[in-house]
């Protein structure tokens, strides 16, 4: 089945899959390298890091059937006099599921932002000084895009695939507004020519969105796609 053929969380599905499988089957100092990186991502030690990071996110994992449990238990400390955002940290911290090796990244990438979701993303956000915000993902948003799901993505389909990240207000593919990465390879043999994968943001604080495309005509000053996009998530 090629990337047409299926719709963004087939597609998200499918890459999670791959990732679950290879992840079961790698040795142990890779699979604990596989997991070093997740944590460093989504998990981060707050005690360093703050000579290159301004703001480090923590994410964790809230079942949808427990929000009313975890709201409830967040009153009730307020109701002690703890502030509301002090409250919230405290009980996500206790009761969700930390984003910090492969089975609970899986959980994590799975996330399409639809209303059969088993989770929902709770991010912590903090500065050197201490917690900054906690955004409780109240409107399901989905998550997707970082390297080792495109490794995967790229494993999956046996192709190289190369992020294209637009840049500016409108963040239009063109030349000016665009910088391309380094290839993401497969983890396997190289089959087919390569996806793009472009990336711009979504504008409303909430990450990007992606388009893949298996085509691109470059001009002299002008990029271009030649055909449209296959999916879109």
């Amino acid at each position: 089945m090629l990337a047409s053929d299926m719709d963004a969380r087939g597609l998200r599905r499918r890459t999670v899959r791959r990732f679950v499988e290879d992840f079961g089957s790698v040795s142990g100092e890779e699979r604990e390298a596989i997991n070093d990186a997740i944590k460093h991502m989504y998990s981060p030690d707050l005690k360093n890091g703050w000579g290159i990071h301004v703001v480090q996110e923590v994410k964790l994992l809230a079942k949808k059937e427990d929000r009313v449990a975890l709201d409830s238990a967040i009153g009730e400390l307020v109701l002690l006099g703890m502030q509301r955002e002090m409250a919230a940290e405290s009980i996500y911290n206790e009761r969700c599921i930390a984003v910090n090796d492969g089975p609970s990244w899986a959980k994590y990438m799975s996330i399409s932002g639809s209303h059969d979701d088993e989770y929902d993303i709770i991010t912590l956000q903090y500065t050197e000084e201490g917690l900054l915000s906690i955004d409780e993902n109240r409107e399901g948003q989905a998550a997707f895009g970082d390297d080792i799901a495109i490794e995967f993505l790229a494993t999956e389909f046996k192709r190289e695939i190369y992020v294209v990240q637009a840049h500016g207000s409108d963040a239009m593919v063109d030349e000016e507004n665009c910088v391309f990465f380094l290839p993401h390879r497969p983890r396997s043999e190289i089959c087919e020519p390569p996806f793009f994968l472009f990336m711009k943001g979504t504008g409303n604080g909430n990450g990007h969105k992606f388009r893949i495309f298996h085509e691109y005509t470059l001009h002299k000053n002008n990029l271009r796609h030649k055909i449209n996009y296959l999916v879109e998530f």
